[in-house]
């Protein structure tokens, strides 16, 4: 049955698909619950958070928290939702999202399209995370395109839906808003993070909310001494490395391979997981990271836990290879600890650094 969807859904614009998926998973709330796949050796106990395996849904699959339970329920440790903006947006002009099928890739323009803060923040309360048994929510928040004050857009986001997750993401590196990533340079980010971490500290409902903050794959290299040195100083809860590209390899075969916006899937592997390495060396693994770019089997989430991700989030992946792709990876990373003769998943991480 789920083959036969998602041969079907295939046939569709990548947005018109992405869409039908959505409305699908919203009417199946049980969806393959019973095949969820559990491994006390990928447990993990971060932030003050069990996550029954590292596995998670990297932002924007499900923008808008409309089907993050039946997310979950396809066996995700965890599932971030967003980019969430404080006002609904269109985002950039269609087509805007490009398959590369023969690189297991794709290409999005969206520019944060959503439907706003308070819509998100009507569809979070809907989960109650008091009674969520089965996985942990992160919710990844940005800014207005046409924001005067990004640092207000981002407090605004953390105050109306931080108590709602168990998690915040500080999105300053996609490549599709206009002068996003200029947020990632040392003084715009610092005194951003300082802000939040006002605002949380001041909140009673933000008490210890972990704020995590996502990076792009294109720093050069002293913008990445500088987001770990600052990483340090703040005692940031944690990194998610890392976003979408811009660059475009030349190995890349498919029509749509130079369309504008950034590339995600499997030739982001190799340089998201270089990424990984030097982070985890340059923050003394001080900082949990989050590792996604590239995921596509359990060769793969293995190497980014070998190289210092404690946790991973995948997109592409679930796009080609459908929902069954989740147990797949748990499946086999969990039979490469065992064969490494690792405990669990803990003893892994970093040991490739």
């Amino acid at each position: 049955m789920i083959n036969f969807l998602k041969s079907i859904i295939s046939i569709f614009p990548p947005e018109l698909s992405h869409s039908i998926t959505i409305n699908l998973l919203k009417i199946t709330t049980n969806f393959q619950k019973k095949n969820l796949y559990n491994d006390l050796k990928l447990h993990q106990h971060i932030w003050g958070l069990d996550f029954n395996n590292p596995v998670g849904l990297a932002a924007g699959f499900d923008k808008n928290a409309e089907a993050v339970i039946p997310l979950l329920n396809l066996g995700f440790g965890f599932v971030e939702a967003g980019t969430v903006t404080p006002l609904p947006q269109e985002g950039n002009d269609k087509p805007r999202v490009f398959r590369l099928t023969e690189d297991k890739a794709i290409i999005n323009h969206l520019g944060f399209n959503n439907k706003g803060l308070k819509i998100v923040k009507k569809n979070l309360k809907k989960l109650n995370l008091n009674n969520l048994s089965n996985g942990v929510v992160g919710i990844n928040i940005g800014k207005n395109l046409n924001s005067i004050n990004y640092i207000e857009d981002y407090c605004q986001c953390l105050e109306k839906l931080g108590p709602l997750a168990h998690y915040i993401t500080i999105n300053v590196s996609s490549p599709n808003t206009p002068r996003l990533r200029d947020l990632q340079k040392t003084g715009n980010i610092e005194k951003l993070i300082k802000s939040l971490y006002k605002l949380r500290d001041n909140n009673e409902y933000l008490t210890n909310k972990p704020i995590l903050l996502k990076i792009s794959p294109d720093l050069d290299d002293q913008e990445i001494r500088d987001i770990a040195l600052m990483s340090l100083a703040l005692n940031l809860d944690g990194l998610i490395i890392s976003n979408s590209t811009i660059k475009r390899s030349s190995k890349l075969i498919s029509i749509n391979k130079n369309q504008r916006g950034g590339l995600s899937g499997k030739p982001l592997f190799d340089d998201s997981t270089s990424l990984l390495k030097k982070f985890y060396n340059l923050t003394n693994a001080q900082v949990p990271l989050i590792g996604t770019g590239g995921i596509t089997n359990g060769i793969d989430c293995y190497e980014k836990i070998k190289s210092g991700a404690c946790l991973v989030q995948l997109y592409t992946s679930l796009i080609y290879q459908g929902p069954s792709v989740v147990s797949k990876i748990n499946k086999e990373v969990s039979s490469f600890i065992e064969i490494d003769g690792y405990k669990n998943i803990k003893e892994v991480i970093g040991v490739d650094t």
